[in-house]
């Protein structure tokens, strides 16, 4: 079929893009399907074949509205269709733009590079650098970004996993669509026919089924006390002073008198600001004495007049060590940029947050008696600067706080689940991930569950967790990737876009 014809036309890649979206999201939990990542991204790269700007554009976007659609449902369980929409339609526009260069690629290589070889690895190549691409530009921007949904995520479950502490979750997504695009060429181009065509999507295949995680050195263990009070903790919760916090400790007394390194509590497990009340610093202090360990807690903090989302290391002489506060409030839920442009469009919503929290700027880890504990609040954890500094810094384990009292009843715990398993897999460290009201797990080095806790159970968990040391090529060279990935794929698109149209002139001009 010649390179500028579609595949398929419009009138049946409209519905098949929705299709592609909607397989997609099976990929994720709760389902977590992860081999529905592949047919996905097939039939979603299958039907921008050959297409034009705004046909490029609508499929794009039915792709997009498909899939965020039902991936971020989650948003609307307590505020309603408005956020949900919002932020659905424009991480779907995003989507959309970014489908162009994409429908480009499929059009300008193959005019650059005709031969088996451009259309084998070359167009492929140039394809899953510019998916990668849109991923870190819809997880980057507006206000930070949201890098929900990321492909490389979809795959924690299934057996390439172990690839990202090699290249990143970037970097696997790259992976997971290159060898989709490959697949595309092979079957469009009659390469099945030979054997030798099938050879780099096999040989592809091989190395994402035969590499191993990279490893890191064994150092010792740490006995980590996890508390999931289960408290009234989310946004709407009928609550009366100090419930949260009294949750958190009736949850805690099965582990006086057991022997531990450090006590953990969620992402507002303390429903007051330790450092500014005297009366919750006191019922820190006599927690700590009567585990005789240090608290790692996280609460809401006030430094003039800035406000932070804080985790804090509490021991019966109070406050030690560093505060980290969280790096990545999230937009329209922790704050509001442009308060003053948005608040016409949904006064009520814009109005229920009240609070401004301020991003966080130091390193995320605390010194726990000679211990790197890595740290994230919540959605910092789909945020790869947060988790490798943390690694740069010398975490040896890391405990992410978070809460999921807001959306409780939905798939949002378990996805973010994901990324905390994917984050241990990548960086070759263990990961204490503890939700207020759950889902809260201990994950080892390899991504395999060690203990958990269920969903709305009031619990404790008490495990000896590896610790892990030397970084990993994913944290080594993960920005480089990014880039190189990203913008490189960008640039090679110019490039064969400068070189097709000269030739197309000197065509002309014969």
């Amino acid at each position: 079929m010649p390179a500028g014809r579609p595949l398929v036309r419009l009138a049946f890649a409209a519905p098949l893009s929705v299709v592609a979206g909607l397989l997609m999201v099976t990929a994720y939990p709760a389902l977590a399907w992860w081999p529905m990542a592949f047919p996905a991204t097939v039939l979603a790269l299958v039907v921008l074949v050959g297409r034009r700007f705004w046909s490029a554009v609508l499929i794009g976007l039915l792709f997009g509205l498909a899939f965020f659609s039902v991936n971020l449902l989650f948003t609307a369980r307590y505020l309603g269709p408005v956020p949900w929409a919002a932020l659905s339609v424009l991480e779907s526009l995003l989507t959309a733009v970014f489908a162009v260069p994409i429908a480009l690629a499929y059009r300008w290589m193959p005019r650059v590079a005709p031969g088996r070889a451009g259309r084998l690895v070359l167009l492929p190549a140039l394809v899953a650098g510019l998916w990668t691409l849109r991923e870190q530009i819809v997880g980057s921007w507006p206000y930070g970004g949201f890098p929900w949904g990321r492909i490389g995520v979809s795959q924690v479950n299934g057996p390439f996993a172990e690839v990202a502490s090699w290249v990143g979750m970037s970097g696997l997504s790259f992976l997971v669509v290159l060898l989709c695009a490959l697949l595309v060429e092979v079957v469009r181009g009659g390469a099945f026919r030979r054997a030798t065509g099938a050879i780099p999507a096999a040989v592809l295949l091989i190395v994402l089924l035969v590499v191993p995680q990279f490893p890191t050195a064994d150092a010792g263990s740490l006995r980590v006390g996890a508390v999931q009070g289960n408290g009234p903790a989310g946004y709407f919760d009928q609550k009366t002073r100090g419930a949260v916090l009294n949750a958190q400790l009736t949850a805690s007394a099965p582990l006086f008198g057991q022997r531990m390194d450090v006590l953990l509590w969620p992402e507002g497990g303390v429903d007051s600001d330790p450092t500014a009340n005297a009366s919750t610093s006191a019922v820190l202090q006599e927690l700590s004495r009567r585990v005789d360990a240090p608290l790692l807690i996280s609460a809401v903090t006030e430094r003039g007049s800035e406000l932070f989302n804080s985790s804090l290391l509490w021991t019966p002489e109070g406050q030690a060590g560093s505060t980290y506060d969280k790096r990545h409030p999230v937009p329209f839920g922790e704050y509001v940029p442009d308060r003053a442009f948005w608040e016409p469009f949904a006064p009520d919503l814009i109005g229920l947050i009240g609070r401004e929290y301020t991003p966080g700027t130091a390193s995320p880890l605390i010194d726990l008696d000679g211990v790197g504990v890595g740290l994230a609040i919540c959605f910092d954890v789909i945020y790869d600067d947060v988790v490798w500094d943390g690694a740069d810094a010398g975490a040896e384990v890391y405990m992410f706080q978070t809460n999921n009292a807001d959306f409780r009843g939905t798939d949002e715990n378990l996805q973010q689940l994901a990324f905390a398993q994917m984050r241990a897999i990548e960086t070759g460290r263990s990961v204490v991930n503890l939700s207020t009201v759950g889902t809260s797990q201990v994950i080892a080095p390899d991504g395999a569950t060690l203990d958990a806790l269920p969903i709305d159970t009031a619990g404790h968990m008490l495990t000896d967790v590896p610790l892990r040391t030397g970084l990993t090529p994913a944290v080594v060279l993960g920005p480089a990737i990014k880039i190189v990935l990203g913008w490189g794929s960008l640039a090679g698109l110019l490039a064969a876009g400068v070189l097709a149209a000269v030739r197309g002139r000197r065509r002309a001009a014969r």
